[in-house]
């Protein structure tokens, strides 16, 4: 019978050295699948006493906007905030970071019509000390922009410090420095930069500089160049060690990377400095170093530039290969089936973090992608309903249950919010009519009535497209309803309207008025709407919060038809629904000759029906291209153009080649249309990650224009609900968050053995009181295989950050600045 190890056979094999090198393979097999994802989430409120800037705006004129950048990659803007040293933003942000980084950094600019945007000041951020302010506001200094500061990527170096015997018998030493390459070079203005490498030996009264060859349009360079250092000062054998000591610890190596500007001044990129003394006598040493600012970089005192306050919230998950989380996802999907389902992994897991918000999204979207969200909600809000006392206060609460449904919502719902409300919710903000009827905010000239009638006219169209919407309601959501229904007829038979409350307690107040509240949040709008418009959709919300607790004739229809047990025909989404859009640069389609320019400015937009591009947003579309005729999305080599964040939509015709404007932008297009099309028939198994030119493909040399692609394409996961859940993610997140509550799970432990297990002398109430125990045994024994469950992870994890290599290209040196 073979022996399992983390989900793989062992191999019989008798003879030690196979299974030492079996072992070594299992293990690198099992690294290469370890994933390390990156999530940004956050709000920038709000600026104060922002400083004056350099340049013709004067200080009461000066508009200003944020921008948020993954090292000096721009990948989110704020609208422009007019007239104010004091802007209040409120941007919220949620982004996947793609890519490594090292340092997060807010930029705040002020606007300017006649030339570039000038920089107030900047609040940098190392990765390493993003944990400090996760999940809370903090006011942050603005420092000043200093483009020798401005650095990012890193560099790959071996070095070796040799002995060698001079001419006249005596022994000195060399270094020899090889510069191999470097990675994620910065962008400069907009395009890949002419990157070179000057290496210096320095040190008390010397600096000796050499420096590589220019490299083209590129921002991962491979140099491959060696340069030799003599130590001058040379000495007998019998005094190496101490003059030895002496001299290497004082020398350093320092690398500079600058872009050749030809007739211009070269710009800085970065640098890194090795202290000679860690090189040992005839041994290489070989690693990545981040590269670093200039270590006499000015600083601005912190009060002269004003400050930024900002929330942040970092996560980073290291994913372990899928078999690993077997148990804990068996385990947390047998929970609605667990009687009592307090006693449920699942419910638990809510029931020790119920502070934290975060908590239940991941225990939501591993339900949904494994079909138990519906029987597990039921039985949460079965309980919830248990200890509800009057109709009037049903589902009103911030509980397990209805956290579940409001996450639930936010990720079944996005299509059918956007088919409902972004029309509407377009037509208010365009229009900006004033809807002000409080008379104390009424400003010189309004007039009360016409505003009353501007506002009701809003909330008539708002409410008419939410009672006309059942059609689109998703199916899931619509079985939830008709749970929820049911459960409160059961629990107050006497009272008629709570089964409309139950279902209008989520649909109305916390899923329509929600986003109607804040646009920007649930994708309706790009930005936080200004001042007064973000008024009158605070009062549109209000009143339809108000008429969602009223029992009118048409909501009652609507309510009915979203939460029945009839079959309704789905209307397929009549309208066109946009997906995503903004502007890219796209590459011609053949029709210009070699040497004009093939890479124009478009507007890209993407529907679940079509993708098209446009001269400019608003404009007919240039070329549409079927959604269903997709074959493949793929990433572009980034020498094939010369250009990052490049990608492919390969259709029935020609690939179209599009550059995003940032990583971010890149790996979002990338998800959407791969999401959108990956049902389609005749995607295709390979793709070329290069281009077909002078006759043949670059990547393979293949002289077909027609040859099968080199390289498989990227596996897409058929997910129900047309849903992009990475259940091993979501399984990482939910042990993060255990293990980060490790105190409160024994505490729930304690309660559990005293209250049944040890039949000893039970502790005084309140403290267990603060869970939900309604059969200890039952839960001890859940509580126990999650103990077991998350040792065996943590294990795992531990074993794989043993290996984990100090200056590999995943984990480099931060080298020493000066």
């Amino acid at each position: 019978m073979p022996a399992f190890i983390n989900g793989y056979d062992k191999p019989a094999l008798n003879a030690p050295e196979q299974r030492q090198k079996s072992a070594l393979t299992m293990a690198e097999d099992d690294d290469a699948k370890i994933r390390i994802l990156q999530s940004l989430r956050g709000k920038i409120c709000e600026a104060k006493n922002l400083g004056s800037v350099s340049g013709p705006n004067r200080q009461r004129d000066l508009c200003t906007f944020c921008t948020i950048s993954l090292d000096q990659e721009e990948v989110f803007r704020t609208k422009v905030f007019d007239k104010s040293v004091c802007p209040f933003y409120g941007e919220d942000f949620y982004f996947e970071i793609p890519r490594p980084f090292q340092c997060l950094s807010f930029y705040v600019y002020a606007k300017s019509v006649f030339q570039r945007d000038l920089p107030v000041g900047k609040v940098s951020i190392r990765k390493d000390d993003l944990c400090k302010y996760s999940g809370k506001e903090h006011w942050f200094s603005l420092q000043t922009v200093d483009p020798n500061s401005e650095v990012q990527g890193k560099v790959h170096l071996e070095m070796r410090l040799s002995e060698v015997i001079t001419e006249n018998g005596s022994t000195g030493q060399h270094i020899s420095v090889r510069i191999i390459e470097c990675k994620e070079l910065p962008l400069i203005s907009g395009q890949n930069c002419d990157p070179y490498a000057t290496v210096s030996l320095v040190g008390p009264a010397r600096s000796d500089q050499k420096k590589t060859k220019v490299k083209k349009k590129t921002s991962n360079p491979h140099f491959e160049e060696t340069f030799f250092f003599e130590v001058t000062r040379s000495y007998s054998r019998r005094t190496q060690f101490n003059v030895e000591e002496e001299d290497i610890e004082k020398l350093e190596i320092k690398v500079d990377l600058w872009n050749n500007e030809n007739l211009a001044q070269d710009v800085f990129l970065g640098e890194t400095r090795v202290p000679v003394k860690i090189l040992q006598s005839d041994h290489i040493h070989k690693a990545w170093y981040l590269l670093q600012p200039k270590g006499n970089g000015n600083k601005s005192k912190s009060d002269d530039l004003g400050s930024l306050r900002l929330k942040l919230t970092y996560i980073e998950d290291t994913v372990l290969p899928s078999a690993c989380y077997t148990p804990l996802c068996t385990l947390l999907l047998k929970s609605p089936d667990v009687k009592p389902i307090s006693a449920s992994a699942a419910h638990i897991l809510g029931d020790i973090c119920r502070e934290r918000y975060e908590v239940v999204l991941p225990m939501v979207r591993l339900l949904l992608h494994n079909n138990r969200f519906v029987p597990f909600v039921s039985a949460v809000a079965a309980l919830e309903l248990d200890n509800t006392q009057e109709a009037n206060t049903i589902f009103r609460g911030n509980s397990l249950a209805t956290r579940c449904i409001d996450d639930m919502m936010k990720i079944v719902g996005k299509n059918y919010l956007s088919v409902t409300l972004k029309p509407v919710i377009d037509e208010i903000c365009e229009s900006n009519k004033t809807c002000e009827i409080d008379p104390i905010k009424l400003k010189e000239g309004d007039n009360v009535e016409v505003n009353k009638e501007n506002l009701q006219g809003y909330v008539q169209k708002v409410f008419s497209s939410i009672t006309q919407s059942s059609s689109n309601c998703p199916p899931l959501m619509c079985d939830v309803f008709r749970s929820l229904r049911h459960l409160a007829c059961k629990r107050f038979p006497g009272d008629p309207h709570v089964q409309y409350s139950a279902v209008s307690s989520f649909v109305f107040l916390r899923f329509f008025a929600v986003a109607v509240l804040s646009p920007h949040s649930f994708q309706l709008r790009s930005h936080h709407p200004d001042p007064e418009i973000s008024r009158t959709l605070t009062l549109i919300s209000k009143t339809i919060q108000t008429l969602g607790s009223w029992g009118s004739l048409s909501k009652k229809l609507f309510l009915d038809e979203i939460s029945s047990n009839v079959s309704k025909e789905s209307s397929g989404l009549e309208d066109a629904v946009v997906l995503k859009e903004g502007e890219v640069q796209k590459r011609a389609q053949g029709r210009k000759p070699p040497g004009m320019k093939t890479f124009k400015k478009r507007w890209l937009r993407l529907t679940n029906r079509e993708l098209s591009y446009h001269k400019h947003k608003g404009k007919d579309a240039d070329r549409t291209i079927n959604v269903k005729n997709i074959r493949a999305v793929e990433k572009v080599d980034e020498s094939a153009f010369n250009r990052k964040n490049m990608f492919q939509v390969v259709h029935s015709e020609k690939p179209l080649y599009v550059q995003a404007g940032n990583c971010v932008e890149a790996s979002e297009w990338l998800e959407v249309l791969s999401q959108v099309s990956r049902c389609n028939e005749g995607r295709l198994a390979t793709f070329h990650p290069s281009n077909y030119t002078s006759g043949a493909w670059q990547c393979c040399q293949s002289l077909s224009s027609n040859a099968p692609g080199c390289k498989p394409c990227t596996t897409t996961m058929l997910a129900n609900l047309q849903l992009d859940i990475d259940c091993d993610r979501e399984a990482e997140r939910i042990f993060s968050l255990l293990s980060a509550n490790d105190t409160k799970l024994q505490s729930m432990e304690d309660a559990c053995a005293s209250l049944a297990v040890y039949q000893g002398p039970q502790r005084e109430p309140e403290e267990y009181s603060k869970f939900t125990i309604q059969e200890p045994k039952e839960t001890f024994h859940t509580l126990k295989q999650l103990r077991n469950i998350m040792e065996e992870l943590q294990r795992q994890h531990n074993s794989r950050n043993d290996v984990r290599q100090y200056g590999s290209l995943d984990n480099p040196i931060v080298g020493k600045t000066s």
